[in-house]
């Protein structure tokens, strides 16, 4: 009986193992192939053979991001609009989770109504358009930051996570003379790393990986973030290939000239490396946060 449970174990952790194999493949092997791709030749790039190593290795794609203008100061904006955006997330969403969190709360209820409703309705894009052109924010990354400010799942995982805090502390705090602004500053937030990195790292991916909002509020090309960018350079890819396979002399002389292919996947890569590096950073945090945040009283 003990030989067939150490059997049956041994052939479930062979499973996990096999099976845990095959879901990191899967997920390397678009990262590894975006990589190569960056680094191969026009002409491996257009002729679709490019794995997960580099065909006639070439540092051109990179070479032709990093000096063209449009491409360095798209990352510089995304790293602003990424940071301020987050920063502003995390103070809103936290300062409105916190009361809605306390028993004491008047009309606790009917605000809480009033924040579950927004998951379900909204005034749609063109209300919005005209809200954001009519406050002044058109062209400014305010336009790209405030009318998301506050994320309703977000909200109510800081929610259910400040009511998981004893609320023994806050009476201890209450009998020194701290007020609700200290013991929410010094108590309350120092104890909730683990939900303020998982929040952040929901709302710094949101803000980097954004494009459709600032394709909508913005003009100014000088403004625009990484993500825009790529999508044009992306597009512009796709229509000298259209142009190309159509019989376009110029547009395939164009296509293997610039290497479009492998600008476009540089490119990609580039906005894949702020996301992967900050992540193990939080890693430690992100379970935890997205479990306590979960339970509820």
């Amino acid at each position: 009986m003990v030989k067939d449970n150490s059997l049956s174990t041994k052939i479930l952790t062979l499973i996990v193992h096999i099976t845990m194999i095959f879901v990191l493949i899967v997920t390397l092997y678009p990262v590894l192939n975006v990589f190569a791709s960056s680094l191969g030749s026009a002409d491996a790039n257009n002729r679709g053979i490019v794995t997960i190593f580099p065909i006639g290795f070439t540092l051109d794609s990179y070479k032709m991001i990093f000096t063209a203008g449009a491409v360095p100061r798209a990352f510089k904006n995304s790293v602003i609009y990424t940071v301020v955006g987050t920063l502003i997330n995390l103070i809103l969403t936290t300062s409105f989770a916190y009361p809605l969190s306390r028993k004491s709360l008047p009309l606790k209820s009917f605000y809480t109504w009033l924040v579950i409703i927004t998951m379900y309705f909204s005034g749609g894009l063109i209300p919005l358009f005209i809200l954001v052109k009519n406050l002044g924010l058109y062209d400014t990354m305010w336009a790209l930051i405030l009318p998301g400010a506050i994320n309703t799942t977000n909200l109510i995982i800081m929610r259910t996570f400040f009511q998981n805090i004893p609320h023994e502390l806050e009476e201890s705090a209450y009998l020194d003379g701290a007020n609700e602004f200290i013991i929410f500053t010094r108590i309350v937030l120092p104890l909730s790393k683990a939900a303020l990195a998982t929040v952040g790292l929901y709302y710094a991916v949101g803000h980097w990986n954004s494009w459709f909002n600032a394709m909508i509020f913005l003009s100014d090309q000088k403004k625009f973030p990484l993500q825009l960018v790529l999508r044009d350079i992306i597009m512009l890819a796709q229509t000298l290939q259209q142009a190309a396979e159509a019989g376009d002399l110029s547009a395939r002389q164009e296509l293997g000239l610039i290497n479009a292919k492998g600008v476009k996947y540089a490119t990609l890569f580039v906005s894949m490396i702020p996301m992967l590096a900050v992540y193990p950073f939080v890693q430690k945090y992100f379970v935890k946060g997205v479990m306590i945040g979960s339970l509820k009283d």
